[in-house]
């Protein structure tokens, strides 16, 4: 495939969805993610007295990371509006509920240790959690698999559950590398002498070093798998293999 020809698919990828040719909503495009999410856990990381604070950035977090996998997951087998709205809605609320609960525990720790390293782990586990349920339909009622030639040999659930493990597996990578490393880097520069002249710098410096970190790890997590994904013919279901004779086949991961 010529460089060119290369480069316009894959931007087609990030524009089109690649199962039902539809566009995909600017909002909800990969290269929104990071303008929209990084603003999200920098508030969210935020060490706060009152847990309504915290309120608004974890439902916003969320909607938009639940909106997003929803839209940018495979969208080959059969889903009606109405089943999606419903799904959302309970992830969620679900998604904030656990998100927002730990944080209390958090307001009555006196380790600093923990206090800082809690809301990191909340977020990645949450992260996760939130694209397997966004995802849920797709191990339930499988994805198209389909030969290298297009051809679509079947919906398979093991495809549907690796699509959404392996999307789940770059969340917690992205999502727990941007929230881990702003905080280490916080912890040290609230010991310089730049930060005693200036505490408000805190807030500029903690901003900037998440939109950062973020900024690198969105490339890195979405190419840790790719999104047209193999898979062995031989890991699928008996009824798919029967309807073959190749030794793999290519299923839409999603983003």
């Amino acid at each position: 495939m010529a460089p060119e020809v290369k480069d316009a698919w894959k931007r087609s990828l990030s524009t089109v969805h690649p199962d039902n040719s539809k566009l995909i909503p600017v909002p909800f495009r990969p290269a929104a993610l990071l303008p929209f999410t990084a603003p999200m856990i920098f508030f969210s990381m935020l060490s706060v007295k009152s847990l309504k604070s915290l309120i608004l950035p974890q439902i916003s977090f969320y909607t938009y990371t639940t909106a997003f996998n929803i839209v940018n997951g495979n969208a080959s087998y059969n889903r009606r509006l109405h089943e999606s709205v419903l799904l959302g809605t309970g992830v969620i609320a679900s998604s904030s509920f656990f998100g927002l609960f730990p944080r209390l525990l958090q307001m009555r720790l006196n380790h600093v240790l923990l206090k800082k390293a809690l809301p990191v782990v909340i977020l990645t586990h949450i992260s996760a959690m939130n694209v397997v349920a966004a995802r849920s339909l797709e191990p339930i009622r499988g994805i198209e698999v389909m030969d290298k030639e297009g051809n679509v040999m079947g919906y398979s659930r093991k495809a549907g559950t690796k699509a959404v493990k392996d999307t789940a597996t770059s969340r917690v990578v992205l999502f727990g590398t941007s929230a881990f490393i702003p905080e280490v880097f916080s912890h040290f520069f609230v010991r310089t002498q730049f930060f005693r002249q200036y505490p408000w710098s805190l807030w500029t410096f903690k901003l900037s070093c998440t939109v950062l970190v973020m900024g690198l790890m969105v490339p890195v997590s979405f190419s840790m798998f790719p999104q047209i994904e193999r898979i062995q013919c031989s890991e699928l279901e008996k009824e798919i293999q029967s309807a073959t004779e190749e030794t793999e086949l290519f299923y839409n991961r999603g983003v």
